[in-house]
């Protein structure tokens, strides 16, 4: 009754000092969730690298090589605001390999949780916001390719809008992308999902529920999808320094019980990735923790 989880110590890449974005909650975050006996041996599965035909079905080659090479232009590099490192473009390419397979072993257990990913400001020809290549878009075109599914769902609750997700998949019918975010937030150009719920700054518990609680049920009885893909971004945190919502961590608990509670109990899978929060460690690291509470106490509620 334990889900699988997906880790790679590669996941925490050096960065200076300096650099804002917090690379060292990966390592951080596993080391808590198996002090906390939320994350056994037996629960841990480590990803491969993903192979350059599963990236190329989002990321032209022109575009994942000038990356890899450092061949990118100024502009391009600080869209990304991520240096390309040795060390950071292997854990790029482990951390998509890594969504691929936490997307396989929901499909084969229910239920599975990756300790990274939620990378949806990539777009095919550009990243954005920290983020290089998309891994939830690449791990539903890598099973679409492959037929083993025919209708997807991704459902986004980072606080800033799955732009590059919904770009990828706009026309294609067989992924429905769903984004709850803060209105005012990052992008300033948001992109059209298929469904969209944009926010008002300083949105408190009950109300964010309150909002979601009817709509991603209706939205699921609608698609029926066969796999839910999850990024539960802790960027809603009223802590967060990237956020402008007021969700507590009770209230992203809540939040991530009725996510995978509303697909389990429709029987449809469901994998999960970290997706964004911005803020002193070991808070960020106890916010990032939440979905894998919730997801095993669901996994024990739904007998998986």
């Amino acid at each position: 009754m334990r889900p699988p989880l997906v880790y790679h110590p590669a996941y925490s890449a050096p960065l200076p000092s300096s650099h804002r974005f917090p690379m060292a909650k990966f390592r951080l975050l596993h080391q808590w969730l198996h002090n906390h006996d939320l994350a056994r041996s037996s629960q841990l599965h480590q990803p491969l690298p993903a192979p350059r035909r599963w990236l190329e079905l989002v990321h032209p080659r022109a575009y994942h090589q000038a990356f890899c090479r450092g061949q990118l232009g100024a502009r391009e590099q600080r869209r990304i605001g991520l240096p390309a490192t040795a060390p950071l473009v292997r854990r790029t390419w482990l951390s998509v390999g890594g969504t691929v397979l936490t997307a396989r072993l929901a499909l084969r257990h229910g239920l599975a949780c990756h300790l990274a990913g939620g990378t949806h400001h990539a777009f095919a020809m550009a990243g954005s916001g920290f983020c290089i290549f998309n891994d939830v878009a690449v791990a539903a075109r890598v099973l679409l390719a492959e037929g083993t599914l025919s209708q997807l769902m991704v459902i986004d609750l980072d606080v800033h809008q799955g732009d590059a997700t919904a770009a990828i998949f706009a026309g294609e019918p067989r992924v429905f992308t769903l984004s709850v975010h803060c209105a005012s937030n990052f992008p300033l150009r948001k992109a059209t999902s298929d469904c969209d719920l944009a926010l008002a700054d300083g949105l408190e518990d009950d109300a964010y529920i309150a909002a979601i609680g009817d709509l991603i049920p209706e939205q699921l009885e609608r698609v029926r999808p066969q796999l839910v893909l999850y990024n539960a971004g802790v960027d809603p945190h009223r802590h967060d320094r990237l956020g402008r919502l007021a969700l507590s961590s009770e209230g992203l608990l809540r939040r991530d019980h009725l996510v995978l509670d509303a697909c389990l109990r429709r029987g449809i899978p469901v994998a999960s990735v970290i997706g964004g929060g911005y803020d002193d460690l070991p808070q960020l690291v106890e916010r990032h923790s939440l979905v894998f509470r919730a997801a095993a106490e669901q996994a024990r509620l739904h007998g998986l």
